[in-house]
């Protein structure tokens, strides 16, 4: 290989970067190694490194500018450490999981090795300038879960350039030349996410750069079991855009050739910036000298003459090569660089080490003069002295060590009311809060823009109120939110042109243009990913989901990426994008789901929402778009053709989250529900007062989160009986909402009978009436439910039906 003359006698191939390529090249190289080595000596739990990719990496990011975004994976820490987002210290403290920000601003230790995130939100949680920073999304771990998301970053840029209403925005963008470089290894381009993008990236016509890093493997399966004809340039060929049709551009590239993958990259990098069309980057024959990860050996899978090859195949020799036969550095030269980027990488170790290790060392000193200054003259000594012995000797000892040594001795002292058991209190105590700060913070909003401090402000009605269908009282409230907030826009199926399949949207793409009330294809996955991005890059999308059932579509992005991200990052990132489904009840076995079991135990870091009508979805929505956490929010299916009272405050009303709303005040039986439910309630409520039983109907309006006021238990105080009624399945949100009440509110205290739920049965509802009448929960059900809890209570005054 001789270097390109043109490309010689400028700046880009000069020899000091280009030996400060080759310096970071074997610096994370040396990382690597010494990361694997730190895993197999017991001083990490796993470990997933980059190497046999540097090349590739470091000439990416030569072509990644300021503001860009990379949307990658735990490959890429040669990447991000030419981009001067890491260093080698960082690089070591996260797979050490050091819980302090300084040491690692990724994650502070909550994600493993290799997941590298920008910090684009001060102390505060409040946004910082975008365009100035180098910017990495927090990666993820599940095989092309960080793919949906870059779809919509890029979108973001398309956005910003062609919407003048966004040009004040330029915190976020400078007129959308910022593009999006993501990353994925060459086995999971199988996964549907990868293809869905594709086609939704080639659609759009957005600034998207994949690369894929492509060493023949997933893990010890070989590309001829992943992709067809073994190659994922050859099997898109059929996206390449052409003279007569857009489409997008595909680049292939030798991972070892230095020169190549420069050429390569700036070019893929003009098309995206210049013309906005994606590009896919085929980067072919790269390596993986020490396997997979540090799970097991590669020698298991690989044949001797695989392994010859690799060895004759990898970047870093070869780069080394190419810089002797060009002249652009000596042997001496080189054997230099290499030794002190071993020496970097040591010294880096050491000090991530030592930080790590000093960081829990004061802990551990104070819980070991506590326990002994417990057992002194004390008559269990020994169990005393054999827990603190056991500290002690630990080897390499954690928080965990010195929190469960100190709990084991509050046992042995707990009939003691002595100064010394005190003190082992007060460092529990105050180990608790540090440890619920590095461990369990930032699940959901904690700053001054956070939904949970929006205060509720009551629909305003007048004697002129108009009264009108739901379905027109969301397109009113839609049309007011698009004229007076340039960052709104929604997308999603049948959304557009025809303003959603009911009406909410009506006639509000033709107002406001399909730049911002966009129709999208078939592809629940990416119409996920596209808001995760838009909301990423400070817009304020809502995305629908047609039907709730169809949330399975994309739940893995949802759960993997949304709802983990500002956890995560510990406040690092956010994505405050509005989810808009319907969902309850309709016709069938795949348009009438309540899944909110699965959604409760997948979504916790997503507030969910499930508003009776759509006055209250409403007030939601302008709580919602007003703070800066995501949201899940379902309307009632069958509630856009009943009549509702329009507020005269509709564009400023709030409805708070949390709070649930007393619908029916009673004193026999308190019945606890939300969304569709509440109707069916409500007339059971009004037959069982005939009967002479007095139901209190409480709508929790939101699940998650739910009764941060603890109203519920206020109730039941007063009936004594309660019943949690919805349309899951048995089991599902009715023991969900059982549980925070007869638990977490301690309301069994107060119960005089046994707490019940009513639920849908255990299978989907089928088509027709009679189908949802017989598997879903109707009024009968619900009289009759209160009626036998009061029969049992007081039979005389309530014989059996």
């Amino acid at each position: 290989m001789i270097a390109n003359e043109q490309l010689r006698s400028t700046d880009i191939l000069s020899r000091e970067k280009i030996l400060s390529d080759y310096r970071l090249a074997c610096e994370s190289r040396q990382v690597s190694l010494l990361g694997r080595r730190d895993v197999m000596g017991g001083r990490a739990k796993f470990g997933i490194f980059g190497d046999g990719k540097e090349l590739a990496q470091l000439a990416a990011a030569r072509a990644f500018n300021r503001g860009d975004f990379r949307s990658g994976y735990y490959r890429d820490q040669t990447f991000v450490a030419a981009l001067g987002e890491l260093t080698w210290i960082e690089f070591f403290a996260q797979l050490y999981a050091h819980t302090d920000l300084a040491a690692d601003p990724n994650t502070g230790g909550r994600s493993m090795n290799g997941h590298y995130a920008t910090r684009w939100l001060d102390d505060k949680g409040l946004w910082r300038n975008q365009t100035e920073l180098y910017n990495s999304v927090c990666d993820i771990s599940p095989t092309a879960g960080q793919i949906p998301r870059s779809v919509g970053l890029a979108y973001a840029s398309k956005l910003y350039r062609n919407n003048p209403g966004l040009n004040g925005l330029t915190n976020f963008s400078h007129h959308g030349d910022e593009i999006v470089f993501a990353t994925i290894g060459d086995a999971s381009t199988s996964q549907g996410m990868f293809w869905e993008t594709m086609n939704a990236a080639g659609v759009l016509q957005v600034p998207l750069m994949m690369s894929i890093w492509d060493d023949g493997y997933g893990i010890s399966v070989p590309i001829e079991y992943q992709t067809v004809k073994a190659s994922i340039s050859k099997a898109m060929a059929g996206f390449q855009r052409d003279a007569d049709d857009k489409g997008i551009e595909i680049l292939t590239v030798k991972g070892w050739d230095y020169v190549a993958l420069l050429e390569t990259y700036q070019q893929a990098a003009d098309i995206c910036r210049q013309e906005h069309v994606p590009v896919l980057v085929h980067v072919q024959e790269l390596t993986q000298p020490q396997g997979h990860s540090t799970s097991g050996s590669h020698e298991r899978y690989k044949s001797k003459e695989r392994l010859q090859w690799e060895a004759e195949h990898d970047c870093n020799p070869i780069f080394r090569k190419w810089i002797l036969e060009n002249g652009y550095a000596t042997n001496d030269e080189l054997d230099t660089i290499e030794t002190e980027a071993k020496e970097k990488a040591k010294s880096a170790r050491a000090s991530a080490w030592t930080s790590f290790q000093e960081s829990m060392k004061s802990d551990y000193d104070e819980v070991l003069d506590l326990i002994q200054q417990a057992a002194r003259h004390h008559a269990k000594s020994s169990d005393l002295m054999t827990i603190r012995e056991e500290l002690r000797h630990e080897f390499m000892p954690l928080r965990r060590d010195a929190t469960s040594a100190v709990r084991r001795a509050l046992r042995v002292l707990r009939h003691d009311n002595t100064p010394a058991r005190q003190q082992l209190h007060d460092w529990l105590e105050r180990s608790n809060t540090a440890n619920a700060d590095r461990f369990h913070s930032h699940l959901y909003s904690e700053s001054p823009d956070s939904p949970m401090l929006i205060k509720g402000t009551p629909a305003r009605y007048s004697d002129d109120s108009q009264v009108v269908d739901g379905y027109q009282l969301l397109q009113h409230y839609f049309d007011n939110l698009f004229a007076h907030d340039p960052r709104v826009v929604a997308l999603g199926e049948d959304v557009g042109q025809i303003g959603d399949v009911n009406q909410g949207f009506a006639g509000l793409q033709e107002k406001y243009g399909e730049i911002r009330i966009t129709d999208t294809g078939i592809r629940e996955t990416t119409i996920i990913g596209q808001g995760i991005g838009l909301a990423m890059r400070g817009l304020k999308p809502i995305v629908e989901i047609q039907y709730f059932d169809y949330v399975y579509y994309a739940l893995a992005t949802l759960t993997d990426d949304l709802a983990t991200l500002l956890y995560r990052t510990k406040g690092g990132q956010k994505a405050p994008v509005i989810i808009r489904t319907r969902g309850h009840r309709l016709e069938g076995i795949w348009h009438s789901g309540s899944p909110l079991a699965a959604m409760l135990g997948s979504l916790r870091g997503l507030h969910i929402l499930a508003p009776r009508n759509m006055t209250q979805a409403v007030g939601f929505y302008n709580t919602l778009i007003k703070g800066d956490d995501p949201a899940l929010l379902i309307e009632s299916l069958n509630g856009y053709r009943l009549k509702e009272k329009q507020p005269e405050n509709l564009a400023d009303f709030c409805v708070p989250l949390g709070v649930p709303d007393v619908l029916r005040v009673g004193t026999d039986v308190t019945v606890v529900t939300y969304g569709s439910m509440c109707r069916i309630v409500f007339e059971a409520a009004n037959q069982l007062a005939q009967l002479g039983i007095n139901v209190e109907v409480i709508d929790v309006q939101t699940l998650l989160p739910f009764d941060v006021h603890q109203t519920i238990v206020e109730s039941i105080k007063k009936t004594n009986r309660v019943i949690f009624a919805d349309e899951d399945v048995p089991g599902g949100a009715s023991a969900y909402m059982m549980q925070q009440v007869v638990e977490g509110q301690n309301a069994y205290r107060y119960l005089d009978s046994p707490p019940r739920t009513i639920s849908a049965k255990a299978h989907r509802p089928p088509y027709g009436s009679d189908g949802d009448y017989f598997s879903k929960p109707n009024v009968d059900d619900v009289v009759e439910t209160v009626y036998a809890l009061m029969s049992e209570a007081e039979p005389e005054r309530y014989p059996k039906i």
